[in-house]
């Protein structure tokens, strides 16, 4: 019997010996692995067993395991489990039969069953026998072991008998040793695993305490510094930091609550939202951090890797929707028309009778209040003094709060108003003034930025507060040097922006105005590129923060500016820090903490009446030196990707660089990069979940100017009054062919009016024709800045309305072509008060009843879309409704009437990718999915039956296609892609103008293509992202590796600079047509 075993060992032996593995795959596909376990057991039952065949055996089943999924459970239901355990067991001191056991054994550990049974049997312990220092010899049995080892660790089972047993303090010293010794780097896979041995160890809590007691964090801080200088050892330290970054202890964010700094009590408290959560918190809860601030893991079984990055565990058709009824639009109302009447009062065109020859316009005018400006009255052609404040005497029934500052120094930052903060629970308004020097305020102001001294003390100083002595004849005679943008900005103007900001309410009541604000923006003529990312740049700034754990005493941690300080959120101190301010429109700064002579921690504050949403920042900086590389990092992002790490920059504005003739916001900062940091996120922020942290949003900056005033924004800031600036501004352009009215479609929470604007061309005449045709025209429905932190939208916004306002013959042909209704800021509040997302009462502003109200008229309109931002894609794409497209990615059964769909959905995106060169028409989607239902451009096309209902969304990036491929996107191009919407809107018109209902769909099929090409991909998960849900699958090293060049589009030239371009295109298209 034993010469039979030995026989068919041989055969077996020659047999997967030769001929690669596909011998191997036919063997397994055969039943060769129960043949084999078979003969194992066989042959362990002789005393002794055989060396020799339980050599040739375990050779045998180290080939066949990796081919063969059921290795691992064949083994387990044979016994062959035991039969390898006790072979290791008795040959510890026989390398040459150990080997292929440790082989045999490690794929036995990849099965999480077998896993915890050899656990349980003492194989944890048993390998660890079989580790050894440093030596030259029995390399490959060490490797085998630490797989092996790897292996089992995963099991948090054995991670916990490992971490109790005291193996932790072994797994450092080993692997020291071998680092020490291994100078020739020739053992690196060795090195390797003793990490991997470690990390599957630290991901469970009681391994973590025993990775940093055993001084851990020291030891591979100090190796990997010393393998940085080598590329070839990136992996072992990268796994390094891993380690490190989980077993970082967690830190509570510096913060008495992560609910918003300000309070704004609602006059209801909803049930659920953001809001609703915030207000049923208990008093006395400790938001900030859990009980626990680390994951601890339960005592289960439950053996998955806890990989450093989240995954998301959703299949990839889980959220689409596969409820047929839910995919088709409803019939009839959801309301009743007594309900809906009110709003027939923002439809007067479609039953004006053109007898009064002026359109009125409505125009909301809100309390005067005190507004501190950079600047009042011009002194010379480029030099504007400050002379005067901007004030206006508050109406009896505009209730400041108390020793709320009404004038004062009119300089840039010098007061502060009364402001609605957290404390106690209720509301506490307080004057804060900030000193920066007292001899010379106006240059404190502004940075030093005082031209000249006139010498004059007559000038007229409008307060309210009564003389400041000195103070005031120090800033009566200076003279502040800025640009003269009128030529630049036509549509900006200084003094009606200040006009505009005077009825614009916030909860804090600023009374400042952001120099960027006031003096506008100027889009550069230079091309700003996706910032090329450095190598290990993200790496090196972790490996800064480790060193604030192993180099304490190196740490400043001095807090410099403190919203959650009422009465002085600006700390003054001996000149060695930086300046902060955030307290003036859409800013967002909460607080700013120095942590070393050069670097800053940063927090955001969160949405008012909510405790999250930090994404958004805008902020002022002051007090800089030249030649220092500063580092500032926001701390309290909540997003798990960014396209921070792929190209894109944060914005500065130079208040220097302005005097100087440059009044625009760049592209800024390098070592730019976006993490998980070790500030724990509460459940409570987290949504239920524990264990979560925050993200660090990371850049160096180099200022070029001494004592500057400088701003940095998320995004290019827009706010609403500079909406109302340029509304008014537009309104000044109407001719008497241009139909514009202005409503206040409603007065917000915060007492801001949201404007409603409709736009279209005036009949011809009074004839009954000409003004059926004017009622009759299709209705397009735009709107934009549902969530304030997507500036971008109101950028887009901007061209749009600039283009239908225009004088061109595009715009005069759209204007009779359609009625415009355009809601251009659904979210005043939000946008005022620096929220990201929400209004203030921490949900999204509801416009729907509109279009209920046009859909029980029966004048649905032809377009919807509204105006969105996205923060983890680039180029601009559209999101859209399409049953058959969402059958398709769903895979549900459905009968073909159930697939009959118009393919006129498709024409707008297809269009706006033949002439937008920023438009990409691959990223576009029209799958429903369950996540999505709420959205406007759902409900628009589910409820009100309009086909063409669309979320279009812009970059905040830039472009990985087209004309613009490698840039970041800037005004200019957000501007060009609102002008060429109009555009495509125009050819939309010709299409759908056919009479031919059969020929249209021809026509738009064959723009479209034979039929749609729908890829199965997967859903994204996005932390309440923007609008969809569903993305394609990105790879953002692929986007940044690209070389495909696709041809330029030599008709989408910029839209404002050359109408005549496109006016050309679309006469080249309609001859086409």
């Amino acid at each position: 019997y034993p010469i039979q075993l030995y026989t068919r060992s041989d055969i077996l032996t020659e047999l997967l010996t030769v001929g690669r593995g596909r011998r191997v795959g036919v063997f397994v596909s055969k039943g060769g692995t129960g043949i084999l376990f078979h003969t194992l057991l066989s042959a362990s039952k002789e005393m002794p067993p055989s060396e020799e065949l339980m050599l040739q055996l375990h050779s045998l089943l180290a080939k066949v395991g990796p081919k063969d999924r059921k290795f691992g459970v064949a083994a387990r239901l044979s016994g062959a489990l035991n039969v390898t355990v006790n072979l290791i067991k008795q040959n510890l001191q026989n390398p040459k039969l150990l080997l292929p056991c440790l082989q045999v054994l490690r794929v036995y550990s990849t099965n999480s069953v077998n896993a915890i049974s050899l656990g349980k049997n003492g194989v944890v312990e048993l390998l660890f026998k079989v580790l050894a220092p440093y030596s030259k010899k029995n390399t490959s049995l060490l490797k085998v072991a630490l797989d092996a080892l790897g292996a089992l660790l995963k099991s948090k089972t054995n991670a916990r008998r490992a971490a109790d047993g005291g193996y932790v303090p072994i797994l450092l010293a080993l692997y020291a040793d071998w680092h020490r010794n291994d100078a020739r780097h020739r053992h690196m896979l060795i090195r390797k695993g003793l990490l991997v041995c470690l990390r599957n160890i630290t991901n469970i809590k009681l391994g973590r305490k025993a990775f940093v007691e055993a001084d851990g964090m020291r030891v591979l801080y100090n190796s990997s510094t010393e393998c940085l200088p080598v590329r070839t050892l990136d992996p072992l330290v990268n796994t390094s930091s891993l380690i490190m970054r989980k077993c970082f202890p967690k830190k509570r964010l510096p913060l008495p609550t992560i609910q918003s700094a300000f309070l704004f009590q609602l006059p209801y408290v909803p049930g659920t939202g953001p809001a609703g959560r915030t207000y049923s918190q208990g008093p006395g809860v400790d938001d900030v951090v859990d009980e626990s601030d680390d994951n601890d893991e339960a005592d289960t079984e439950n053996d998955t890797e806890n990989e450093e990055d989240e995954k998301d565990q959703q299949s990839p058709n889980d959220d689409i929707e596969t409820d047929l009824n839910k995919l088709h639009p409803k019939k009839g109302p959801c309301r009743p028309y007594e309900e809906l009447r009110v709003y027939e009062r923002f439809f007067v065109e479609l039953s004006e009778d053109f007898q009064v020859s002026q359109v009125s316009v409505l125009i909301r005018r809100s309390p005067p209040r005190p507004i501190i400006v950079p600047t009042a009255q011009a002194f010379s052609p480029n030099t504007r003094s400050l002379s005067r404040a901007y004030t206006r005497t508050p109406s009896p029934d505009h209730r400041e709060g108390p020793g709320a500052r009404a004038g004062g120094r009119i300089v840039g930052r010098s007061g502060r108003s009364a402001a609605s903060r957290r404390g106690g629970g209720a509301h506490r308004g307080e004057t804060r003034r900030r000193q920066r020097d007292q001899a010379d305020p106006l240059a404190a102001a502004f940075g030093g930025f005082v031209r000249a001294t006139l010498g004059r003390r007559g000038s007229n100083w409008s307060s309210d507060c009564g003389s400041e002595g000195p103070e005031d004849e120090a800033a009566e005679g200076a003279v502040l040097e800025v640009p003269d943008t009128a030529l630049l900005l036509p549509l900006h103007d200084l003094d009606l922006y200040v006009e505009m900001v005077k009825g614009t309410l916030s909860v804090p009541q600023y009374a400042e105005v952001a120099y960027p604000d006031y003096f506008g923006h100027v889009a550069p003529t230079f091309r700003e590129p996706l910032l090329e990312r450095v190598y290990g740049v993200q790496r090196a700034k972790i490996f800064q923060d480790i060193e604030r754990l192993i180099h304490p005493n190196d740490i400043v941690d001095k807090v410099v500016y403190d919203l959650d300080i009422p009465s002085c959120p600006v700390i003054e101190d001996d000149g060695e820090s930086l300046k902060f301010n955030s307290q003036f429109e859409s800013g967002n700064l909460r607080k700013a903490v120095q942590v070393r002579k050069f670097e800053y921690d940063l927090v955001l504050n969160s949405d008012i009446n909510s405790n999250h949403y930090h994404q958004w920042f805008y902020f002022e900086v002051s007090g800089m030196k030249v030649g220092t590389t500063y580092r500032f990092n926001i701390i309290n992002c909540e997003k798990s990707n960014s396209q921070f790490n792929y190209g894109m920059q944060a914005l500065m504005y130079s208040v220097q660089e302005a005097i100087s003739g440059s009044p625009r916001w760049v592209r800024t900062g390098t070592d730019i990069c976006y993490y998980k940091n070790h500030f724990a996120r509460s459940s409570i922020a987290a949504g239920g979940l524990k264990g979560k942290s925050y993200y660090t949003l990371t850049f160096s900056i180099n200022f070029k100017h001494k004592d500057d005033v400088c701003y940095f924004a998320y995004h290019y800031p827009y706010t609403y009054s500079t909406l109302k600036m340029h509304l008014s501004k537009l309104e000044a352009l109407r001719t008497p062919q241009i139909y514009l009215r202005q409503d206040v479609l409603c007065e917000t929470l915060g007492g801001n009016g949201c404007p409603l604007l409709t736009i279209t061309a005036m009949p011809e005449s009074n004839s009954n024709d000409h003004i059926c045709q004017f009622r009759n025209r299709p209705l397009i429905f735009l709107s934009a800045r549902v969530h304030p932190g997507e500036t971008n939208a109101s950028w887009v916004m901007k061209g749009t309305l600039e283009f239908l306002m225009g004088s061109s013959p595009l715009a005069n042909s759209l204007r009779e072509s359609y009625i415009f209704k355009i809601v251009p800021m659904l979210n005043p509040d939000g946008v005022i008060n620096g929220n990201h997302r929400c209004s203030l009462s921490g949900e999204d502003l509801n416009r729907q009843c509109l279009l209920q109200y046009l859909a029980h008229i029966q004048r649905a309109p032809l377009v919807f879309c509204d105006y969105h931002g996205h923060s983890r894609k680039k180029n601009v794409f559209m999101y859209g409704c399409s049953v058959k497209e969402t059958v398709w990615q769903s895979n549900i059964s459905a009968t073909s009437s159930d697939l009959q769909e118009d393919l006129a959905y498709r024409a707008l995106p297809k269009i706006l990718s033949q002439i937008a060169p920023a438009f990409s028409m691959a990223s576009c989607s029209f799958v429903v999915e369950r996540s999505k239902e709420s959205t406007a451009r759902v409900v628009v096309w589910r409820e009100i039956g309009v086909q063409r209902s669309y979320t279009m969304e812009s970059t905040l990036c830039g472009c990985d296609q087209g004309k613009y491929k490698g840039l970041q996107i800037g005004t200019r191009e957000l501007e060009e892609m609102g002008a060429q919407f109009c555009v495509a809107l125009l050819r939309l018109k010709r299409l759908t103008g056919l009479r031919n209902h059969q020929h249209l769909l021809d026509l738009e099929s064959d723009i479209i293509g034979s039929q749609a090409k729908v890829v199965s991909c997967p859903t994204t998960y996005v932390l309440d992202e923007d609008e969809p849900s569903f993305l394609e699958a990105i790879d953002y090293s692929a986007e940044s590796n690209d070389e495909d060049v696709e041809a330029e589009n030599e008709h989408a030239a910029e839209v404002r600079e050359h109408p005549d371009l496109l006016e050309q295109l679309s006469d080249s298209d309609n001859h086409r047509d």
